[in-house]
């Protein structure tokens, strides 16, 4: 690994510490010390950690299993992640459109990230620990019988509910992007 490649590393170590220390009400009887020994054994993790963080995520631990240990992170910007916005939902709907195509698709990306889309549960879950996507919104892991009629799953945060709708597959908005989950 180069030497500038480990010191960005290193630097998300740090910014990952600090979020943690900042927010003890996501990640209720977790250490940081758990924390670090799976990141420093998993520098894949680690390059997906610092992807949601450049892509403006804010990455953060919300849960550890208890019986495996894998500790979960996901995006917990208060808006959908900066650097996540404008895409369609996945590479078919990418290739169907003709016009106006956007820069990419949320599944394609994510995957490239090596992170998942959050499911609905998890998105409803995420939603009990702060307000997420109050002005934005998050296309969301959708069910493949949904996904093969051409219609995808986002969420948002209005009106002091969570709100999880549809769209077609082939849709975006400046105001949608996608929030990942990571377990390491």
């Amino acid at each position: 690994m180069k030497k500038q490649e480990q010191d960005t590393l290193l630097q998300t170590l740090k910014t990952l510490k600090i979020r943690f220390d900042q927010n003890p009400q996501r990640h209720p009887n977790i250490s940081w010390a758990d924390v670090q020994t799976r990141l420093e054994a998993n520098p894949n993790a680690l390059k997906s950690l610092q992807a949601m963080e450049t892509t403006g995520g804010e990455p953060d631990v919300i849960d550890q299993d208890k019986e495996s240990g894998l500790i979960t992170f996901c995006d917990c910007a208060k808006e959908s992640p900066t650097g996540r916005r404008s895409l369609c939902y996945d590479r078919a709907a990418l290739d169907a459109r003709k016009e106006n195509k956007p820069k990419g698709s949320a599944v394609e990306m994510a995957e490239a990230m090596g992170i998942a889309l959050l499911t609905e549960d998890q998105y409803r879950a995420l939603q009990t620990l702060d307000e997420f996507d109050a002005k934005t919104s998050s296309w969301l892991a959708t069910p493949p019988e949904l996904r093969t009629l051409g219609g995808a799953l986002f969420g948002d945060y209005r009106y002091e509910r969570v709100f999880i709708y549809h769209n077609g597959v082939q849709s975006y908005y400046a105001a949608r992007g996608f929030r990942g989950l990571l377990c390491v």
